[in-house]
């Protein structure tokens, strides 16, 4: 599963991939709060822009999806683009855009549905990983489902990310102490973590012939029993 060819040309592991903050993707299930007077009193504005209530300022916000093309529908502003922006970024851009309307709004966003699927090296043990927080490494993630397996390569492991049109397929080592720096690499939602594991041949051969052994000692069995009788 997920062979690459022989020399095969990984990406690049560039510095900015340690660096760069996570971005607000398709399909993301974005949390939404709205408050004005730079949050002073906290008050939630969402449900009108012409009144200022306390509505649903303990229960979360408002949820809104990020639409294929990246564009979220929101009060007042309508279809938005976030696709590509930082928490921050979205943050900063859309009390600009509220500013129209409100005074000195105060903007907090959450993405809540971003996940990566990883695959620690054992076969049936895949596992979906939601990221809860913002900037969550690559240890992170393994160490969320689980760590390495026994048969897992630790310096064989691939993060397979989608850029725009383009899949990029990224070569980790996590083998040695030189490989704790592309452990670090932050995650973008989507990711997909493969860990190689190791084919262990005997296990494989065992199980293969296990039937027919069984079948041989029945046999034996019985041909000892008929001696006994006779």
């Amino acid at each position: 599963m997920l062979k690459t060819p022989k020399n095969y040309t990984y990406a690049d592991i560039k510095d900015s991939l340690l660096t760069q903050e996570y971005r607000i993707s398709a399909n993301d299930l974005i949390e939404f709060k709205l408050y004005s007077n730079d949050g002073f009193k906290l008050t939630d504005v969402t449900s009108s822009p012409l009144t200022t209530t306390v509505q649903n300022v303990n229960q979360g916000g408002q949820q809104y999806t990020v639409d294929i093309d990246g564009f979220v529908k929101l009060p007042v502003l309508g279809r938005t683009l976030l696709k590509g922006l930082t928490v921050r970024q979205a943050e900063k851009d859309l009390e600009e855009k509220y500013s129209l309307y409100y005074i000195k709004p105060f903007i907090i966003i959450k993405v809540t549905s971003r996940r990566v699927t990883v695959f620690p090296g054992e076969f049936g043990a895949s596992k979906v990983i939601p990221l809860e927080h913002d900037n969550t490494t690559l240890f992170e993630a393994l160490a969320l489902a689980g760590g390495i397996a026994v048969d897992g390569k630790a310096y064989e492991i691939k993060l397979i990310r989608r850029n725009g049109e383009k899949t990029e397929v990224f070569h980790i080592d996590l083998s040695t102490i030189s490989g704790l720096n592309e452990g670090n690499i932050i995650l973008q939602a989507n990711d997909v973590i493969y860990v190689e594991n190791r084919l262990r041949v005997t296990s494989a051969v065992v199980n293969e012939l296990a039937p027919f052994f069984s079948i041989i000692s029945s046999v034996l069995v019985l041909y000892e029993l008929e001696l006994i009788l006779k």
